[in-house]
């Protein structure tokens, strides 16, 4: 296998700390020719030849480091004459930006200081001088930036924006506006803190008051200009800005000038409500146009303040509920309206959910009358769904299924029944009920004209049934006053049972969600009943039939029964094996369905709920999932369903292996040549799942270690791996497997890369969010290598751990060191631990002791953690003379008594406040964050193992041992110095192993 980057680490002993430092910046000129030489690697990575873009991009890559390079970038925007390399930089630089500006704790400084101030002081002129198509790539990087600097490093960014405002020049107002929205929209979703309350607070007297005044002039410019259609068209995008800003602003809570200002913002957003400019009407039956955007974002805005600040909103509540009712009554069917009209019904659901608006809805003939002419029209499968249905049929799945159809009419007429059902379900059920009957008599007078009525019907059925809904149950609470299963039986199982797969699939694909949706409502018969026929569906044609078949299957086998065992049982699902697994792997063969992230996904269920039942076909299954895998890693494009591949691959080998563990090799043999591609092609989303398959293999391995793997070694080792964080945990495991089943061949034939395995560990431990994985490395080296093999460098590694320890104590690092230390003592011996102490510097070992071990010891979690912490300590009280016999023996009694309180105080879980980690999946830019794969999990593994079952009673041994030896001794020091209450947890301990001390 060839090289997969730079030479491998190696163990060095400088300041671990070193490596959060900024790192030295090589420096680029800002000439001609660079500028000429970085245009021509850009236009390379425009090619669509993979052998002229990869180097390109990698070359980029190489050199993104290196100072001025942004500005480079900058330039290019600025100064290029054409105009695909002006978007080209833009974009680059964009995507630079969000890669390399955060600056995360412990790791290096990627963009240099000078570079930052001057991108700063040019980034917001050249943005708003730029071309709309780059303002907005420079806009988005702003925003950027300001989430990470803004206000404290970046202090004049708001001043710099709003004096813009003076300029009347609305591409450069358009820009601050646009610019600004991406920097607040923020708020919309961030949690309430002090820090985010002093910004906005901060955002609001800077900006608030200029805000107000631009919404003003651009109103009277409207009415200035209400003839001029291109002055209008850049008027009214300001609008829609200046009505996002205003829902992000207030968000959060009710800003007082807001308060006092509602008269000038809701007067307004009402006339624009009502607005009716020919002008700007658009011929584009499916693009919005700005008064549709306009009228959507004041819908949202009008919806914002019924909900949250419903008081100081009331006076103004009937103007803004006639406007909307009227809107919703008068605009036409087309795609263009789809958000508006959903925006302003998704208005009226959350202003009849209100206590105090229900009077609005009382009265029987506004019921009526909303059902009649709001939420039926806006249920009704138009031409514009069914086209989605058959030609983007991933978009239709994604909003239908994932709830991302939080914009479409459908489910915003669904969520104003639920919300009208919340005060009036007997009313509102009635006039439906009335609905739905007359529905499903226009489908059966003549079903292939009308199969779209009983479509409607059987939406408005779910629409009313469902009361609360979650993605992992489905309907958690139900109308009672909906039979559910009576509808199933009587309208649903027919089009089900129809032996024409690919018959009227609308009404096919609303059957199988209606079983998905409704499968804790139907009774188990009736899910059974089903279950062959969700199976024959994932043949048909149709992509959204299929996909609901696989997700209905999969939501199903999920389903928990009795005894928290699943629902469908392995014996009932025995007679359909054979069909589901071969029309599962057919569905994916079926056209646009090749990588199906919901068929997938049921083949991982499939598996996983059939256990041994599908060892007879795993040769054949498993070959389809490495081919599968090849064809993927060519071009890794859905994450998802990259993700259920590799659980369906380790499902495979988990069931077989357990059966017979021997198979490992043929499972080796199938997978090893797709995961030497994978490596060898740097697959960078592919790796994290490759390292934890290739785990589980080698942890199964009973044999001694085979050449394969041997010569994969030195590779794990190379540092550009380890730079990525999603590679850190399954390579960490990956390496202890090899340590736990090869550390013999370690030492005999890869002796040399000992030292890059502990420059790995070192790099780890230098990082506050990586340092425990570096202890789970040091403790499978300490526990499976020979100690011979390792005896040059033991003292190597505790100065490092000192160091660190020295430059950034954290709980987390002591609880791992104190782990580490007491496997030592395990492994070694408590002796070897006190005299490799003191050999770093004399009484060390007592200062550990005294600093570390006795205060901290409490702190440490986990069962087998605490299990070795309490044999290291008991070797250390009975197994070290110098615990009697010197300086150390004052620390003897205060150990005991840190070991008893391990065993009987509860967890100390306190963290001091000044310790924040940062979080792995927080980390910056692109890279592919670790992905746990759920059916590769590691088995816990106790290194001590049977040797010592109870800690309690092994402690009573060794001292009962210790106190043999020494009559006399033991006795005396704990009665004159341990408390009462670890004197009596001491006695039981010793009854508990019928011995005694002497």
């Amino acid at each position: 296998m060839p090289a997969l980057g730079s030479a491998p680490f190696s163990l060095c002993l400088n300041d671990p700390e070193s490596d959060g430092a900024p790192v030295g910046f090589v420096i680029m000129d800002l000439s001609d020719a660079n500028l000429q030489s970085l245009s021509e690697f850009l236009k390379k990575t425009l090619d669509p030849d993979p052998a002229i873009r990869r180097p390109a991009e990698k070359f980029l890559e190489s050199v993104e480091r290196n100072q001025n390079y942004p500005l480079l970038l900058l330039t290019l925007i600025e100064k290029s004459q054409d105009n695909v390399m002006k978007v080209c930089s833009s974009v680059t630089f964009k995507n630079y930006i969000k890669r390399n500006w955060r600056i995360v704790e412990d790791e290096p400084n990627k963009i240099c200081e000078a570079d930052r101030v001057a991108i700063k002081a040019n980034i917001v002129n050249l943005m708003l001088s730029s071309p709309e198509q780059i303002q907005k790539q420079l806009s988005d990087a702003i925003s950027i930036i300001g989430r990470e600097d803004f206000p404290q490093k970046w202090p004049h960014l708001l001043t710099e924006m709003i004096n813009r405002f003076q300029s009347g020049d609305f591409h450069v107002i358009n820009g601050v506006l646009r610019t600004a929205h991406s920097l607040f929209k923020r708020y919309r979703h961030e949690f309430k803190s002090n820090e985010l309350w002093t910004e906005i607070k901060l955002v609001l007297d800077t900006f608030a008051e200029p805000l107000t005044a631009l919404f003003k002039t651009t109103i009277d410019l409207c009415h200035t200009h209400a003839k001029d259609v291109s002055v209008l068209k850049v008027l009214f995008s300001s609008l829609v800005l200046i009505a996002k800003l205003f829902y992000s602003l207030n968000f959060q809570d009710l800003p007082e000038f807001f308060e006092d200002n509602m008269e000038t913002w809701m007067t307004n957003f009402h006339s624009l409500l009502t607005l009716d400019n020919k002008l700007l009407q658009t011929n584009d039956e499916e693009e919005a146009g700005l008064l549709e955007l306009l009228k959507s974002q004041i819908c949202d805005n009008a919806a914002l303040y019924a909900q949250k600040y419903d008081e100081e909103f009331q006076p103004y509540l009937p103007r803004f509920v006639t406007a909307i009712w009227n809107l919703l009554v008068t605009t036409k069917q087309e795609v263009k309206y789809d958000l508006l009209v959903s925006n302003a019904i998704q208005f009226l659901a959350s202003v009849c959910e209100r206590p105090h608006y229900k009077n609005l809805f009382e009265d029987q003939n506004t019921l009526t009358s909303i059902c009649e002419k709001v939420i039926v029209p806006n249920m009704e499968f138009r031409a514009a769904d069914e086209e989605a249905f058959e030609d983007n049929s991933e978009e239709y799945i994604r909003r239908d299924l994932e709830g991302s159809d939080i914009d479409t009419r459908r489910r915003a007429a669904c969520d104003l029944v639920r919300g009208l059902c919340k005060y009036f379900e007997g009313p509102v059920t009635a006039i439906f009920s009335g609905y739905v009957n007359s529905m499903l008599q226009q489908y059966a007078k003549n079903p292939s004209v009308n199969w779209k009525h009983k479509d409607a019907a059987i939406y408005l059925v779910t629409s009313l049934a469902s009361k609360a809904q979650t993605q992992k149950h489905g309907i958690t609470q139900a109308n009672e006053l909906v039979n559910l299963s009576d509808f199933f039986v009587n309208h649903i199982l027919s089009d089900l049972k129809s032996p024409n797969v690919n018959e009227f699939p609308v009404l096919k694909a609303d059957g199988i969600k209606y079983v998905m949706i409704f499968r804790n409502q139907l009774p188990k018969d009736q899910l059974l009943m089903s279950l062959p026929l969700l199976i024959n569906h994932l043949q048909a044609e149709s992509i959204v039939v299929h996909t609901y078949a696989a997700h209905a299957l999969e939501r199903i086998f999920t389903m928990r029964g009795p005894n928290n065992t699943t629902l469908i049982s392995a014996v009932e699902l025995a007679p359909m094996v054979e069909q589901l697994l071969t029309n599962l792997f057919k569905a994916l063969s079926l056209p646009g369905s090749s990588e199906n992230e919901y068929v997938m996904k049921a083949i991982m269920r499939s598996f996983s709920l059939l256990q041994e039942s599908i060892v007879p076909y795993v040769p054949t299954l498993i070959t389809q999932l490495t081919q599968k895998l090849l064809l993927v890693s060519k071009n890794p494009s859905k994450p998802h369903f990259n993700h259920y591949l590799f659980e369906s691959l380790c499902l495979s080998v988990r069931i077989t292996c357990k059966a017979n563990p021997a198979t490992v090799r043929s499972f080796e043999e199938a997978l090893f040549p797709v995961f030497t591609e994978i490596l060898q092609n740097d697959v960078q989303e592919f790796l994290p799942y490759v390292f934890q398959v290739m785990s589980l293999l080698l942890e199964i391995y009973s044999a001694d270690i085979s050449p394969c793997y041997m010569a994969l070694f030195p590779h794990l080792l190379q540092p550009l791996l380890w730079e990525r964080v999603g590679n850190i945990p399954p390579l960490v495991r990956l390496l202890q497997a090899f340590l736990e089943k090869g550390a013999n061949s370690i030492s005999t034939s890869a002796a040399d890369k000992i030292p890059g395995l502990l420059g790995v560990f070192q790099k780890l431990i230098a990082s506050k969010a990586n340092d425990h994985q570096g202890f789970y490395l040091l403790n499978s080296i300490i526990e499976h290598m020979p100690p011979d093999a390792m005896h040059q460098y033991r003292k190597q590694i505790f100065i490092l751990l000192f160091q660190r320890l020295q430059n950034s104590k954290t709980t987390k690092f002591v609880k791992s060191f104190l782990v580490f230390i007491n496997l030592y003592a395990v492994k070694y011996g408590a002796i070897a631990l006190q005299e490799i102490f003191d050999s770093i510097q004399p009484k060390m070992f007592g200062m550990v002791l005294e600093k570390i071990v006795v205060p901290e010891v409490q702190k440490v979690s986990g069962q087998i953690e605490k299990k070795i912490c309490a044999v290291g300590i008991t070797k250390i009280l009975t197994e070290c003379p110098s615990m009697m016999d010197t300086d150390y023996t004052k620390l003897w009694t205060p150990l005991l008594q840190a070991l008893i309180g391990l065993f009987e105080l509860p967890e100390d879980d306190s963290i001091p406040d000044d310790e924040h980690f940062i979080d792995i999946e927080d980390a910056p830019g692109y890279q592919t964050a670790f992905s746990q794969l759920a059916f590769a999990g590691k088995k816990e593994h106790d290194p001590i193992g049977a040797t010592v079952s109870n800690p309690r009673v092994h402690l009573a041994q060794s001292l009962h041992k210790l106190s043999t030896a020494c009559p006399g001794r033991v006795p005396s020091m704990i009665s004159t110095s341990l408390n009462a209450e670890a004197l009596q947890y001491l006695q039981s301990y010793l009854q508990a192993a019928s011995v005694q001390l002497v």
